[in-house]
Parts: structure tokens; sequence; C-alpha cells
């Protein structure tokens, strides 16, 4: 997961089933990654994972730890909505039958009229690695893309986590910049790298493949 994405105050799609349902509801596959990996809702046996995706330092990595959250934060929110709403949402990365992770989605105003979403990404220890971040990313961008009417997606990250950006930049987005000063983390306010991927260029790549 990385800044701003946090799971808090994310929303619904129409087009997502609801919590109680929690069905698979995209799926892909990258070059090197022989698995199946599946994005769905969240049920309500995944809420420990989100917590100790978040809460735990062991699990959480050096690039994520940033103190104990509420317990009851998750299991409040999924009550409320099933961490799926308008203004962003929460999905569970699935291979085969092994939950790897979560990624996250927020909308981000751009103008006084428009927005896009900024997403996240928290995978467990022995999920990091393999290649699944980058195609779980890939995947949740076709996903917003086809189900709303966004332009951009973007995402941040610490500029000491080489490996996010790389999985970024495997999953097509585009490098922008630096942003001095913007994380605050293990008593440090610490620099980012901003990264986007557009409409055209997802358009693009399926274009490409067809």
């Amino acid at each position: 997961m990385r800044w701003g994405a946090s799971p808090r105050a994310l929303g619904r799609l129409p087009s997502c089933a609801g919590a109680a349902g929690a069905r698979a509801f995209w799926r892909g596959s990258v070059s090197g990654v022989s698995d199946k990996v599946v994005l769905r809702p969240v049920g309500e046996d995944d809420l420990p994972l989100l917590y100790r995706l978040t809460s735990d330092p062991a699990t959480a990595g050096e690039h994520e730890w940033f103190g104990w959250r509420d317990p009851r934060e998750f299991p409040r929110r999924w009550a409320e909505d099933g961490l799926l709403g308008d203004d962003g949402g929460v999905v569970i990365v699935v291979r085969n039958s092994d939950r790897l992770g979560f990624l996250s989605w927020r909308k981000m105003r751009t103008s006084r009229g428009t927005h896009c979403w900024e997403i996240g990404i928290a995978l467990l220890p022995e999920a990091r690695g393999h290649g699944y971040g980058t195609l779980a990313q890939r995947m949740l961008a076709e996903y917003l893309f086809a189900h709303t009417h966004v332009n951009r997606i973007q995402a941040a990250t610490e500029v000491t986590n080489v490996a996010e950006q790389r999985a970024l930049e495997k999953a097509g987005f585009t490098r922008e910049g630096i942003l001095r000063g913007c994380g605050f983390r293990d008593g440090q306010w610490r620099d980012g790298v901003l990264y986007s991927i557009l409409r055209g260029d997802v358009t693009d790549q399926w274009q490409a493949d067809t």
C-alpha cells in the first residue's frame, strides 16, 4: 500500500458484487506468472488479513508500517458498505485458493468537476517478488477504466521502495516525478515518487494485444 491509499472511506462500484457474495470479478495472467490471479470483493473472513497487513510490522514491511490501527475499523466499514463505495474500494488479491493481499483505490479531486483514482497495494511477504503485484495493479487499472469514467489512475510510493516502482512500471504506469517530503513514516518526512496511467495508455495496449 502507498501513501494516500488507505482503505478508509473506500467505496462501492455498481458492477462489484456485495460483500456477502464476495465472488471473483476480474482475472488475469502475466508473462512469467503461470498461476491465475483473481480480484474479488472483501468477505468477512478476509478482515483479519486486512488488519494484519496494516497493523503487524513484520507483515506490513519496511515501507508500510505507520503504527497500529483501530482493530474495529475494518469490521465497522465492512458492515457499512462491504468496503466498496462511491469514493473508492478494497478488493482481495487471490491466486488459486491463496489470499495474497489486497488492493485499494480512492477518489482524488483533480478539478471542480473531475477526479482520478489513486490506488494502493499490500501483499503478504511470501507473495512479494513473484510478479503478482504487477499483474494485480494492472488488472485493477483495467477494471476501473472499464467500469468508471475516470481518465487517470495514479499511485505513489517512497523513493526507496524500488520494488514497487518496478512493479508499477511493468504494469504500464508512467513515472511523473518526485514528491518532496510528502510522507511521514518512522519519525521522518520522506520523498515519494508519483506514477500514473491514462485511459488511452490501456486502450492502446488492448489494441496491441488483439
